[in-house]
């Protein structure tokens, strides 16, 4: 028996940022997860990293951690490795950021998605996240795609 869950693929960091419940919001060019919302989502670990610093900017910054707590973090998202489906979120209510978002309200919302420059973007907010008992091996895809989950998996 398996749960059949959307599931889409998340590059290191952010993967394990969602799983370990640092990130909360997520953000995309188009509402990708807008059909998803109060779904469950399976996350995939992308074999390549984020490029770009955003995110150890905001964990630095505003989140106040030091190295060590991030270089903790780090190593806690890379438990199952790469190219693996590792846990589930569930999907909440997604909106466009305005363009004209400041102060803040913008700044709740950067710490939220670990990420900076959010305007004009669609956010999602995503919640209980919970990692797999193991991970799953498999190819990730663009996109969503569907994704089967051995029940013995989950959490």
């Amino acid at each position: 028996m398996s749960l059949q869950v959307s599931c889409l693929s998340f590059r290191q960091p952010y993967a394990g940022l969602v799983l370990d419940g640092m990130k909360t919001v997520e953000s995309r060019w188009r509402p990708l997860l807008a059909p998803l919302e109060n779904q469950t989502l399976a996350i995939h670990i992308a074999r390549r990293d984020w490029e770009g610093e955003d995110w150890r900017t905001v964990l630095s910054g505003p989140l106040g951690m030091n190295r060590g707590q991030i270089e903790a973090l780090l190593e806690s998202g890379e438990r199952f490795g790469r190219g693996v489906v590792a846990g589930l979120v569930d999907v909440g209510e997604t909106w466009l950021c305005p363009a004209s978002l400041q102060g803040e309200e913008l700044q709740h919302l950067e710490r939220s998605a670990v990420l900076i420059d959010l305007q004009e973007k669609h956010l999602t907010h995503l919640s209980n996240p919970r990692w797999l008992k193991e991970p799953l091996s498999t190819r990730g895809d663009r996109d969503l795609w569907t994704v089967e989950i051995p029940y013995e998996l989950l959490p």
